[in-house]
C-alpha cells in the first residue's frame, strides 16, 4: 500500500522517492568495527559498518539504527547511545527511485552485549580495525565515512554519486 502510493504520488507530482537507512559504527577508542559481506548480492567480500539497513515504515532512524545493531551484532543500544556522524545523500547515477538514498550513520561508544556476527548468511566476518589501519576493500560510500572520521571534523551532510 505504501510503494504503490509512492509511485502514484511520484507519477502524478514528478518526485522520486528517497529510501532512508541507518547505519552503527561501534567505537572502542580509535577502533572500529566492520563486518565482512558475503552472499548478499551487494559488495560481497568488502568491509562495511557492524550494522546497517533500511528504516522500516513508521520506524524512527534512531529506532531503526539500534534495530539493526541487535538483528545484526546482537547488541542494545541505549536511546542516548546514538551519536550522529552525517547524512549522506547518495545515488548509483541511474535515476532509478531506489537508488535516491538518504543514509544516516550513527557512532555507538557504549552497547550492552558483546558484539557477535548473527546473520551468517550475509557476512563471513566480524572485527575490530584502526582508523588509521583499516582492511581493504571497504564498501565506497562508507569508506568515504570512516576517512572523515579518521581526518575530523565530519561535515552534517555528505553526497556520494553525483
Amino acid at each position: 500500500m505504501i510503494e504503490e502510493y509512492s509511485d502514484a504520488y511520484a507519477a502524478t507530482h514528478g518526485r522520486f522517492t528517497v529510501v532512508p537507512a541507518a547505519y552503527v559504527l561501534l567505537r572502542r577508542g580509535d577502533e572500529v568495527l566492520l563486518q565482512l559481506r558475503r552472499g548478499t548480492g551487494y559488495y560481497d567480500e568488502h568491509w562495511a559498518f557492524g550494522a546497517a539497513g533500511h528504516v522500516e515504515a513508521g520506524e524512527s532512524l534512531p529506532a531503526g539504527a539500534a534495530r539493526e545493531a541487535r538483528e545484526e551484532l546482537g547488541v542494545g543500544l541505549a536511546p542516548g547511545a546514538l551519536e550522529f556522524v552525517t547524512l549522506m545523500h547518495r545515488t548509483d547515477g541511474s535515476g532509478r527511485p531506489i537508488e535516491q538514498r538518504f543514509d544516516v550513520f550513527f557512532q555507538a561508544r557504549e552497547w550492552a552485549g558483546e558484539p557477535r556476527l548473527m546473520e551468517q548468511g550475509k557476512a563471513a566476518g566480524l572485527d575490530w580495525f584502526p582508523l588509521d589501519a583499516l582492511p581493504a576493500p571497504v564498501v565506497p560510500h562508507e569508506l568515504r565515512v570512516l576517512e572523515a572520521l579518521r581526518a575530523a571534523p565530519v561535515p552534517g551532510i555528505t553526497t556520494f554519486g553525483f
